[in-house]
């Protein structure tokens, strides 16, 4: 088996903005793994709250490379790295590789079927009037994800729920609010008919999540990483947001969502942005999931040959030339 490594860069057509981060541009590691004449091909961007980078990623995938070139199974590759993008690339593109020597497609692998699903539009964080004006615009997408810091919560969920009064909602903190502006909007966020609240307050201090009666599902993010968080979380919150990046990979993902169903979570499946390679694996992911945010490659001025096909809100299975 050959490994092969490459750095890509994005840009987004427009700011990505978050309570902690003004993003305009991506840098991906891409990994292929060739063997017998076949190829498999995987996407990360990492964890940056985490610390991870691309170089980090490169040089983690350095560092194992004579034991990938040496030959292994998934199994061994949980072994061989921790969760974290260097895993996840590296996982996804030994599903690619597998399923092509098998003349089959990775969902068959799994067992799974490859329907269409809807995901999520987000809107990232701005002033309410423009996040109204936004969300007008976006009127093809069924639910939209709000990126909302602890300033002006009310006035923000109000513009965007006046302008789209049918619309599903989703808020997500990114951990930046504490326990009395969580108290303090939760009825405006049950009035204006919030379906999840993800990550309100900061990781590693969310344990007061358990003794807030909040009237809306929450749903950790950076509080979760992988499977072996979820056992502490389960008391703090009912849905999970799986993404790849923070877990390592598709193996692992699929181990999440049946720990979740074993725990009674719900599952939501998210992105670190990213291009349609990277959203591939996700797709799956969706099958078992009850919320769908896979819009990174709807940020992209570019994208891979063979781009994953949205059809508005609804995102289509990844074709063979793409991934899988």
């Amino acid at each position: 088996m050959k490994l092969a490594i490459e750095t890509r860069r994005w840009d987004l057509r427009e700011p990505f903005v978050t309570a902690v981060e003004r993003i305009t541009q991506l840098e991906s590691v891409m990994v292929t793994l060739s063997e017998a004449g076949f190829s498999g091909r995987g996407e990360a961007l990492g964890v940056d709250y985490l610390g991870e980078t691309p170089a980090r990623m490169v040089e983690q995938l350095e560092a194992v490379r004579a034991a990938v070139e040496d030959g292994l199974d998934h199994a061994g590759l949980q072994r061989l790295l921790p969760p974290g993008g260097a895993r996840n690339a590296l996982d996804c593109a030994l599903w690619d590789l597998r399923a092509k020597e098998a003349g089959r497609r990775v969902w068959e692998l799994l067992g799974l079927t490859a329907a269409p699903v809807n995901t999520l539009y987000t809107l990232g964080l701005a002033e309410a009037e423009a996040m109204g004006r936004e969300a007008a615009r976006r009127a093809e997408y069924p639910a939209l994800k709000l990126k909302l810091d602890a300033r002006d919560i009310e006035a923000r969920l109000q513009a965007v729920r006046a302008a789209r009064p049918d619309a599903t909602l989703v808020i997500d903190a990114n951990g930046s609010w504490n326990e009395a502006v969580l108290t303090g909007v939760a009825d405006i966020l049950q009035i204006c008919g919030v379906a999840l609240l993800e990550q309100p307050l900061p990781r590693g201090e969310d344990a007061a999540l358990a003794a807030i009666d909040c009237p809306i599902m929450l749903c950790a993010d950076e509080s979760c990483q992988s499977a072996a968080d979820l056992p502490a979380i389960r008391d703090r919150y009912g849905t999970v947001n799986i993404k790849l990046d923070k877990c390592g990979g598709l193996t692992e993902a699929m181990h999440m969502v049946a720990t979740c169903r074993q725990l009674g979570l719900e599952v939501m499946v998210g992105c670190m942005l990213g291009s349609s390679l990277a959203m591939a694996p996700g797709f799956l992911v969706a099958q078992h999931a009850r919320f769908v945010d896979l819009d990174g490659p709807l940020w992209q001025t570019s994208d891979h040959a063979a781009a994953i096909e949205y059809r508005g809100a609804s995102m289509q299975a990844p074709g063979l030339q793409l991934w899988g």
